[in-house]
């Protein structure tokens, strides 16, 4: 099947083209036939580009004011003579969406029906800065592209394993069955996707295997992966929870909140943004948001950079140790994301201290990783492996978008692991 895959976001769609199936899936055939993005949307100079393997990118600047039109654009585009790669619209076979929020009404990916596009929308006070922009671009492919079926992929929902000592927070119990307020956790299709992608390169069942997985990149997070099933994960309510991120800072201490909007005299506003747009990297280095650029500074000695780099490094290892404990166990750590898969320095300086564990890291195969390459970065005698698997959260939209489809989509809720309501 040749699956459109769409992701939109406030002023941008990225989309690719996917061919799969089930057998694929399985093999691990998958094939990427185009990618691209629409940027800017709703100014004069909105830009598409199209990528195409062996081919020269093409890049259109014209003006695409919203959404519908900035997915017209990328139909267009598809079936462009010259620059496409269908011959006809109707060589799309199904769409898969990204959404980022499912909130407990979502323990799966689904079939988008006109219910379960009004529970999505339900969905949008949990993430109001996702979640109404992903509702645009689907309605806008469904007005679009009526006749194929659509597929709702929710970055929540492979932690919807978590049992509850994990996911309920030390709050009046009152704020969660009200309000929903619990931990949801994120980058749940990379987290799964790279579990898989372990399992397959240690050439073991994932059901055999304890891994802690390591999203880094602007966004940061880490799960902890039982069998193949998420019981804890960094991320909480929000993305703000957990490891320290490009401009996020993760965790702090939550009656710092009140106490610097009083003597900083912040509004609510001001105060979400300093903690997600000021704050992580950026706001202890006072360089950048960027770990390359930071890691420079560091290098040229730079002692915020320095510190920035000791912190990000450091909770990376103290949540390895503690997400060990959680699995009763481990056999693997993985490293994905631009950073997890790009930074050898981190990855070295993460896993600095863990040989008690069982981790013993291969400095020269820590260097030698290729782009887009899984590598064990281990040594061969090391009881707990090391890797680094390149993240494809398309894929697994695609991927369950064909599962959907077949009827064969599981989902990750466990029996008994609800918390009372």
């Amino acid at each position: 099947m040749k699956i459109l895959v769409l992701n939109c976001g406030s002023s941008s769609v990225k989309f690719q083209v996917i061919e799969t199936s089930l057998e694929a899936i399985e093999h691990n055939t998958d094939q990427t036939l185009a990618r691209g993005a629409v940027e800017k949307i709703g100014l004069p100079d909105s830009r598409l580009v199209l990528q195409v393997a062996d081919r020269k990118p093409y890049q259109e600047i014209c003006e695409i004011l919203e959404h519908r039109a900035a997915v017209e654009k990328v139909l267009k585009v598809l079936v462009h003579p010259e620059h496409g790669v269908l011959t006809d619209i109707s060589q799309i076979e199904a769409v898969g969406h990204r959404v980022v929020h499912g909130g407990e009404k979502f323990a799966s990916s689904v079939l988008v029906t006109d219910e379960v596009e009004a529970m999505i929308e339900e969905c949008v006070v949990l993430a109001p800065l996702h979640n109404p922009h992903n509702l645009r671009g689907l309605r806008a492919a469904r007005a679009l592209l009526p006749n194929v079926p659509h597929v709702a992929v929710f970055d929540t929902a492979y932690h919807q394993s978590m049992p509850s000592r994990a996911f309920i927070y030390g709050l009046p119990y009152e704020l969660y069955t009200r309000h929903g307020i619990r931990r949801y956790g994120f980058h749940g299709t990379s987290h799964r996707y790279v579990a898989i992608r372990t399992a397959a390169l240690l050439g073991k069942p994932l059901e055999t295997l304890k891994i802690v997985t390591c999203h880094l990149g602007n966004g940061c997070s880490m799960a902890a992966i039982d069998r193949g099933r998420s019981i804890d994960t960094s991320m909480g309510f929000t993305p703000l929870e957990g490891l320290l991120m490009g401009t996020r800072c993760g965790d702090l201490d939550p009656a710092i909140l009140p106490w610097v909007q009083a003597v900083e005299e912040l509004s609510l506003s001001q105060l979400n943004a300093m903690l997600n747009k000021h704050s992580g990297l950026y706001g202890i280095s006072g360089v950048s948001s960027d770990m390359r650029e930071v890691l420079a500074a560091a290098e040229a000695g730079n002692r915020r950079a320095q510190l920035a780099v000791e912190i990000f490094c450091y909770r990376i290892r103290k949540y390895i140790g503690a997400y060990a404990a959680a699995l009763g166990g481990l056999d693997a750590v993985t490293f994905t994301g631009g950073i997890g898969e790009n930074a050898p320095a981190i990855r070295a300086q993460s896993l600095q201290g863990l040989e008690f564990l069982g981790i013993k890291l291969d400095p020269t195969a820590n260097m030698a990783v290729k782009p887009q390459t899984p590598s064990l970065i281990s040594q061969k005698e090391s009881p707990v492996a090391v890797a680094v698997i390149p993240t494809n959260e398309e894929r697994v939209i695609a991927r369950d978008t064909v599962r959907v489809l077949a009827g064969v989509m599981p989902s990750f809720a466990v029996p008994g692991n609800e918390a009372p309501r």
